[in-house]
């Protein structure tokens, strides 16, 4: 009887053909790394009990740490020479009666969706092998280039996870004779236990291998926000959460800070979210007077439990006076700190408009922004 599942994370291998000098599984891809994706995945899977990671002793540390920041519970092992030592030393730490699930960590895109039709499969089959059936034709040869039969009937790109009885892989394991290689387990069992059952996989579950495997493509989201308030008296003028010299402020039921209103609608925008009106009316007297800092510290939020994280800001503030040029810079920083971003993802540009219109008559300052953010998931 099968008590518990088992996932072994092989993440042990140098990444040679990858040329980044490190192992490939620690190279940021927009913020995360393959071995953060993969393991992230996993310990989010309702089917798993435990995760055994198989990694270099100079990884160890740095594996982790990462492991630490995502609030995984993972028992790492020393891997081995070949990834056929290193699934053995993992296996040694695996009671028999349970289903063990080798997962390849270079497949960082793997889904909740495989593993737990991984898991299914085996507790009904026995054994599943995660594998999508090839397009192209496969040739075999005969080992000096020519080409001895070719077909595409039958024929499966074997992917990972790959589900056994953890007893039946270790006696597999036990039998491997000097000098046997196997690129993977589905081989190994094949031949010494029984044949492993094909499960559907797919194919954003590739392997990441060379330096193209691992550009980023991300889900980039434009947002547009623009916003005027005109000058009062007996009122502070704030942009950007930073107070301006000024003889007058800006009329507005908040702080009427009018840059950090326009980025916050440009959020918003970008991940159809509505407006600020929408989630702070003027209407509601919790945000009489209140610092549009706090508010800005909402959006993203707001923001980050719908999936997007932002990626860079840009606004044009329009004002005849006063001058902002000298605190271009103060303002650009504080934004930043309160968006989670680098000064250099905020861009900040001020003009005039000749003494056209509403600013031009030095009646009030308008302010229009864009942003980019990323769909994460």
């Amino acid at each position: 009887m099968i008590i518990s599942v088992t996932a072994i994370i092989t993440c042990a291998g140098k990444g040679e053909r990858a040329g980044f000098g490190y192992n490939k599984l620690l190279k940021d891809m927009g913020g995360i790394t393959p071995f953060e994706k993969v393991v992230s995945t996993f310990t989010k899977n309702a089917s798993i009990f435990d995760i055994i990671v198989t990694c270099a002793e100079q990884d160890l540390e740095i594996f982790k740490s990462k492991c630490d920041g995502l609030g995984a519970k993972v028992t790492f092992v020393t891997g081995g020479a070949t990834r056929t030592e290193s699934v053995g030393n993992a296996l040694k730490l695996v009671p028999d009666e349970n289903l063990v699930l080798v997962h390849d960590g270079a497949r960082a895109f793997i889904t909740d969706e495989i593993i737990s039709e991984c898991v299914k499969t085996a507790l009904v089959k026995g054994s599943a092998v995660t594998a999508i059936p090839t397009t192209d034709t496969i040739a075999e040869t005969d080992g000096n280039g020519y080409i001895i039969s070719t077909s595409r009937k039958n024929k499966y790109s074997v992917q990972t996870p790959q589900a056994f009885n953890a007893g039946l892989l270790k006696k597999a394991y036990s039998m491997i004779k000097d000098g046997e290689e196997f690129t993977d387990e589905s081989g190994l069992y094949a031949k010494y236990i029984e044949k492993p059952y094909i499960t559907q996989g797919s194919p954003v579950n590739k392997k990441l291998t060379h330096p193209e495997d691992f550009a980023v493509s991300e889900n980039l989201y434009v947002g547009t926000g623009f916003d005027l308030h005109v000058f009062a008296e007996n009122r502070k003028l704030i942009l950007g959460g930073i107070e301006i010299p000024h003889d007058k402020g800006l009329l507005g039921h908040s702080d009427a800070d009018v840059l950090t209103h326009a980025v916050m609608d440009a959020m918003l925008s970008s991940a159809s979210l509505g407006d600020i009106g929408r989630h702070f009316p003027d209407t509601d007297p919790t945000y009489k007077g209140i610092s549009s800092m706090k508010l800005l510290e909402k959006v993203v939020e707001i923001l980050k439990k719908s999936g997007y994280r932002l990626k860079n800001v840009s606004s044009v503030i329009m004002a005849q006076k006063p001058k902002l040029a000298n605190f271009v810079d103060s303002i650009r920083h504080n934004l930043a700190l309160a968006l989670g971003v680098d000064d250099a993802d905020v861009g900040i540009t001020c003009t005039t408009l000749e003494g056209i219109g509403t600013v031009g008559r030095e009646e009030g300052i308008a302010v229009q922004s864009y942003c980019l953010t990323v769909k994460e998931n």
